[in-house]
């Protein structure tokens, strides 16, 4: 029986959070602890990648971390983004957050409707003149390199923030019945702080194909695969163990 769940994502900050309806609802109770935090690299470590960021005419970014990350950069090493940089975003809400460092026009602004790169790289073809710039952490896979390749745009891919584990207690795992994960990273980070992890009755659920991926490759069994809701998923999968 599934009652306690550890979420690997902060804790919501408003009380009418889905997670919280379903825990009355259902009788849950949640946990909320990142598996990762995040910080920005040196200017010293990206100036060593030997990337140039006036070089390239469009920035695309897949999160706010990469956005915060990007223009704090921009502002250590004192360079000024010119009127006419384009910006892509993988979603709306995303490319919108570029408004707390610049202003935001629709004519230099593109974003993709989904969520998903496939869509956005979709979206970047149609301006196949841009050399674009994408800021990235230390953990990503080649797959957008790949899809931009094969499209056959110009792109420089650098790292401009890493994800570091959070710390946990010695098998502190063992009072879940179920771990929530969301990134790849944050399969790092539990095999990280477990390293003799054994996942017998606990139950893992994810959101994502990179991520499920990352779980088996860590040799462990995906339980639940959400699509939509994360919470909808969630509600519809404890219902089916009953």
């Amino acid at each position: 029986m599934i009652k306690k769940i550890l979420v690997s994502q902060p804790a919501p900050t408003s009380e009418k959070s889905p997670y919280f309806d379903l825990a009355k609802r259902l009788g849950l109770e949640f946990t909320f602890k990142p598996f990762i935090r995040v910080e920005g690299i040196s200017v010293r470590e990206f100036r060593d990648q030997r990337v140039n960021i006036l070089d390239h005419s469009a920035v695309v970014f897949n999160s706010l971390n990469a956005i915060d990350h990007f223009f704090n950069l921009c502002k250590e090493l004192r360079v000024n983004l010119p009127e006419d940089m384009k910006y892509f975003g993988i979603s709306e809400k995303i490319i919108l957050y570029i408004q707390k460092y610049v202003q935001y026009r629709k004519r230099k602004v593109f974003f993709g409707t989904s969520g998903h790169w496939p869509e956005l790289v979709t979206v970047m073809a149609k301006h196949k003149t841009e050399d674009y710039l994408i800021p990235l952490s230390d953990v990503h896979t080649d797959d957008v390199a790949q899809m931009l390749t094969a499209k056959k745009l110009k792109h420089t891919e650098c790292v401009m923030y890493r994800t570091l584990p959070t710390e946990f207690e010695k098998d502190e795992y063992k009072k879940y019945d179920m771990i929530l994960l969301f990134t790849p990273a944050g399969v790092k980070s539990l095999q990280q702080n477990f390293p003799d992890f054994e996942q017998g009755d606990i139950r893992l659920a994810c959101f994502g194909d990179a991520t499920a991926k990352a779980i088996e490759e860590a040799g462990l069994r995906v339980d639940l695969k959400g699509v939509g809701s994360i919470t909808g998923s969630l509600e519809e999968y404890i219902k089916s163990q009953d």
